[in-house]
């Protein structure tokens, strides 16, 4: 951020393609580590320190919920972080502004004040400030939970697990036999083994 100084309003953009970090992920869907992901990020000057508002495209690589045919996609999110000067200069985040709110709101309890407390803050590290966990959280919120290969995907065939999409319309299957009638369907197949084989019996008998 030398470039960009620390006058207030004043603003840089910059365009890069970065590798993608690793475990960018959930249970069916990731961005590949390694991968180029195309970012463009507005940097601006404020008094207590650098607004970084930026967009990323990043590739995407994961199994359909629907029918688990792998396919891949991207996603674009966008990011808005505040990096503080690390000298103390932290405007709306300082100890004063903290006890003020507290008298403001003296119901408060420990509880909360700890959660307050809590509350993750980017500090600058020189002239250098680090997009990527602004970017992580960006990425990871956008990935589907049910990733789908299309959003109309059929999923699969009930009987036998073929993907609805290449199987085709005409994909069917003849009902399922009623399992009540499974005894009535042994009988019968009994009663007719019982009558062909009378029915030979009385053949060798004629013949004899």
């Amino acid at each position: 951020m030398r470039q960009l100084g620390r006058q207030a309003g004043s603003a840089l953009t910059q365009t890069r393609i970065v590798p993608a970090p690793d475990d960018l992920r959930l249970e069916l869907i990731r961005v590949p580590a390694g991968t180029d992901v195309a970012l463009e990020v507005r940097f601006e000057a404020v008094s207590e320190g650098v607004l970084a508002t930026g967009t990323a495209i990043a590739p995407l690589a994961g199994e359909c919920a629907r029918c688990l045919v792998p396919f891949s996609s991207s996603v674009t999110v966008g990011f808005q972080e505040l990096y503080l000067y690390p000298d103390g200069r932290h405007g709306k985040h300082d100890k004063h502004d903290k006890h003020d709110k507290h008298d403001r709101y003296p119901k408060h309890d420990e509880h909360d004040e700890e959660e307050q407390d809590a509350e993750e803050l980017y500090y600058l590290d020189g002239d250098l400030l680090d997009l990527e966990p602004a970017f992580r959280d960006a990425v990871v919120l956008a990935l589907p939970m049910s990733p789908l290969c299309q959003e109309d995907c059929p999923g699969l065939c009930a009987e036998c697990g073929v993907p609805l999409a290449d199987a085709g319309p005409g994909h069917r299957h003849e009902p399922a036999a009623d399992p009540r009638w499974a005894a009535l369907r042994q009988l019968a197949d009994t009663e007719d083994d019982n009558h062909q084989d009378r029915r030979a019996g009385a053949i060798d008998l004629q013949e004899g």
